[in-house]
């Protein structure tokens, strides 16, 4: 028998899939470079020394 007189099936669409694996997530939700740190930027806050050394006059 010849592969190509067998009537044309989609074995696909017979295949039972499980849409809701137990297995981790692909993607993470959130990648490195989606972070302060990816973008350059310090962890560390410098704004209360910045509002400290104002000048007087700034009020």
């Amino acid at each position: 028998m010849d592969i190509l007189d067998e009537p044309e099936r989609d074995h696909d669409a017979e295949r039972e899939v499980d849409f809701e694996p137990e297995e981790a997530a692909v993607l993470p939700d959130q990648t490195r470079d989606d972070t302060e740190r990816g973008w350059g930027e310090r962890g560390d806050n410098n704004d209360d020394r910045l509002w400290e050394d104002r000048p007087p006059h700034w009020g």
